[in-house]
């Protein structure tokens, strides 16, 4: 199969892993790949032997048809069997390539439950006829697609997202080196990842760990992400209120996951709402406790390896995190290891890519 996949952007993000992740191992398999971004190289991307074409659309009406007009180009002579695109821009822009005559089957699939206002949910309507298929990364957001009319129920179907399990895998030495290059002592530590915007409920979850905190002192909190400016500046303002500023550590943008993990003891997601976060499962590959808002297709990802509390409540996000640190290590171990054979039941990234592999081979199979 010749295969194009289509994004927005290659930043640091979960869904933008996942396709690289997917991308890459079509072409192990021997498949003809391509990667194609809609936008600029930026500055920190997720590093792949793929070939990959970047688009350079701007905001400005010229940016775009500049960019459109290089992607036609692009398709037009690598020639896909099938274009299967990842978020809202990069699934407008595989459709709309179709009408130019530039994809002959394109593959949608929608990351979150929420991908904007109802200006994108009528986006979505009106070209859903142009995409063969759009897959959901979890139930949740299957249902919510088919509610708001975004795609016909016989043309949606779930594909979750896999974790790598190779790569997150707990490393018992590497977790005493980097504890103590932290200076993380004996402290317990709390760790959330993810980009520092509203999706993510960060004020919730500093609200929570205020709590926490008073009850166990020595207990920090880690936040791996990065955000706008102004974001960042208004969740270390509440940090000083709530008195958390020497407790809270900011890491930024870290590429080398698997070591942060390793140096936490549990992992906690405040999130508002959802699709099926990565991050999430790839603590759980890393045999974390886990501790998250019940949003999206969470639930579906954790089942019961894990604790689930309801979005926008500090107090119940504060006392789950209270007693995932008042079980003793050995309780705390077998939560990890339940979570982690969870996922490599479910959500082995291998395993993932032959359930795709066999859609594209149905998809093709149904339109030729």
């Amino acid at each position: 199969m010749r295969i194009a996949y289509m994004l927005t952007s290659l930043g640091i993000g979960g869904a933008e892993r996942q396709v690289v992740a997917l991308a890459e191992r079509m072409a192990s398999r021997g498949h003809e790949v391509l990667l194609i971004v809609l936008r600029h190289c930026v500055e920190h991307v997720w590093p792949t032997n793929v070939r990959v074409v970047y688009l350079g659309m701007s905001r400005s009406v010229a940016g775009v048809l500049s960019g459109a007009l290089r992607g036609r180009r692009v398709l037009l002579d690598f020639r896909p069997d099938l274009v299967h695109s990842h978020t809202f821009h990069a699934n407008m822009a595989g459709r709309l390539f179709r009408v130019w005559g530039a994809s002959p089957r394109t593959l949608s699939t929608i990351h979150n439950v929420y991908e904007g206002g109802r200006h994108r949910t009528f986006a979505y309507r009106i070209t859903d006829g142009l995409a063969i298929h759009t897959t959901a990364v979890s139930r949740a957001v299957a249902v919510r697609c088919i509610e708001s009319g975004v795609v016909a129920p016989s043309k949606c179907s779930v594909v979750t997202n896999g974790i790598d399990t190779a790569l997150f895998a707990k490393d018992s030495g590497r977790r005493d080196a980097m504890r103590s290059e932290r200076n993380a002592g004996s402290d317990f530590i709390w760790l959330a990842a993810g980009r520092i915007a509203a999706a993510k409920n960060y004020p919730n979850l500093l609200r929570a760990f205020a709590r926490v905190h008073a009850v166990f002192p020595h207990s920090r909190l880690w936040v791996a992400g990065e955000g706008g400016n102004r974001e960042e500046e208004r969740m270390r303002e509440l940090a000083v209120e709530l008195g958390l500023a020497n407790h809270i550590d900011w890491l930024g943008l870290c590429q080398d996951m698997p070591a942060v993990f390793d140096d936490a003891d549990a992992f906690v997601l405040s999130s508002a709402w959802e699709g099926v976060p990565l991050v999430v499962g790839e603590a759980m590959a890393m045999e974390k406790p886990v501790v998250a808002t019940d949003v999206g297709g969470v639930r579906e990802l954790v089942g019961d390896a894990g604790t689930m509390i309801p979005s926008n409540n500090a107090e119940a996000l504060a006392e789950a995190m209270i007693r995932a640190m008042r079980i003793s290590p050995e309780e705390r171990n077998a939560i990890g290891n339940a979570a982690r054979d969870r996922i490599c039941r479910h959500f082995d990234m291998n395993a993932k890519a032959s359930e795709w592999e066999a859609l594209y081979a149905r998809l093709l199979g149904e339109t030729r």
